[in-house]
Order: C-alpha cells, then structure tokens, then sequence
C-alpha cells in the first residue's frame, strides 16, 4: 500500500501541483471548532461561523460558559447549528473542567493514537476532526478522511472499505513519511473537480492508468461541423 501512496502522490503532484502549507500552525482548539464547523457545508460558510465565534467573544474560556443557543446563532450559517453549537459547548466546557483552561498544547508529546484517543472521547468529536488537528495543527503525518479521500480511494482502489472511518483506519499507518498533507488535500480536489460522486471525469484524471473504477466514465464531447457537441465513447 505506502508503495501505491507513493505512486497516486506523485501523480496528484504533477497534475495539481504541491500545496502549500500555512507558515504558522494553527492552534489545535481553533483547528477543532474549525472542523466541526466544516461538516456537510461550503469553506466560506464554515469560515464565516468560526470568524463569529472569534470576534463576538474575547476567548474559548469566555465560550465555554455561553448558553447553547447563543452559540448556535453564532454558528447556524454554517448549518446543523444545534448539532454544532452542542458539540462546541459540550467539548470546550469539558476541556476547561479538565484542565482548568481551554487549550490543547498538552497533546503534542503525545502520540497520534493517543491524541485520536483523547480528542474523540469529546461527544461530537469524531475521527476526522481529530485526524485534522493532527495533519494541520500538530503536522503529523496523519491523513483525514472525508467524503471526498473515502469515494476516490476506493474507486482507485486502493481500500475496499465501506465508511470513511473504515477507510482511515485502513490507511493511518501506511502513509509514508512526510506525504500525508499533499495527498490528502490533492485527494480531495480530485474529488471535487474530476472524480465527482455521479459523473466523473475518467479522461482527464491523472490517475486514469493506475484506478480500478470498474464504472469509468470516458465519454469526452467535441465540436462537430455543424457546431455543436457530441459524445464520443473510450476515446
């Protein structure tokens, strides 16, 4: 498996180029409530929940002691706003309990099995908010798995899982050293911009050669002389 990584890196890399990295890691709480504001919605929404969150209160500490729904106002934009707001109170209320303030820098000598362990014992912290923390804010080498990882490395077919936990588990210790990042972030704009859930685009994929999708599609349209487009089959 890190062999055939190595191979889809590489080929992502070529076709989408290596992303960059921000200069400064983000801080492990913000990177949290970040990600949970993520799911099921768009990045400008998400961002525009979590900036609501940063400016209308000076702390996470001041957070933590918000009513529930003066959060989920806060945060609706970003949809499932009591399911959210719940997650976000219940862990920053949790963490504060514990450790008598909201921060997460205790982590960072853990290892990662420790750190998953400890971050999703929080109600409605899951794998991927977990595995997110870990990728951006502590820089392990740690791919997450969402929708997008999940649908294209099966397709491609280098799991054969059925839930994206599944899929995680299936590939946490065999990405090889130093490539989590730039494969999951170029997995996921495959995902979005050709290996599309309904109809993807198989022809212009750059991993057309190496993926066991046993439902490609390769119909490519083109003009004709009468201007207008027609499909043609396996070009």
């Amino acid at each position: 498996m890190k062999r055939k990584i190595k191979t889809i890196n590489k080929k992502l890399i070529e076709r989408f180029g290596l992303p960059e990295r921000n200069k400064k890691n983000p801080d492990p709480v913000d990177m949290l409530i970040a990600t949970i504001l993520s799911q099921n919605t768009n990045d400008k929404n998400s961002y525009r929940a979590f900036k609501n969150l940063k400016e209308k209160f000076n702390s996470w500490e001041e957070t933590a002691e918000q009513p529930r729904t003066k959060i989920e106002k806060l945060v609706k934009i970003a949809g499932l706003g009591k399911q959210k707001s719940t997650a976000i109170k219940k862990f920053l209320s949790s963490i504060k309990k514990e450790k008598g303030k909201v921060s997460l820098n205790y982590l960072k000598d853990f290892s990662n099995d420790e750190i998953l362990s400890a971050l999703t014992k929080y109600d409605g912290v899951g794998i991927k908010t977990a595995s997110c923390v870990l990728l951006f804010s502590l820089k392990r080498n740690i791919c997450p798995v969402d929708t997008h990882v999940h649908r294209t490395l099966n397709r491609i077919g280098l799991v054969d899982t059925k839930t994206p936990y599944k899929t995680f588990l299936a590939i946490k210790d065999n990405i090889p050293e130093g490539i989590a990042h730039p494969f999951h972030t170029n997995l996921i704009r495959l995902g979005r911009e050709i290996c599309k859930p309904a109809k993807p685009n198989c022809f212009v994929c750059p991993l057309l050669k190496v993926c066991k999708y046993e439902y490609k599609n390769l119909n490519v349209a083109i003009k004709s002389k009468e201007n207008s487009f027609m499909l043609l089959d396996n070009v």
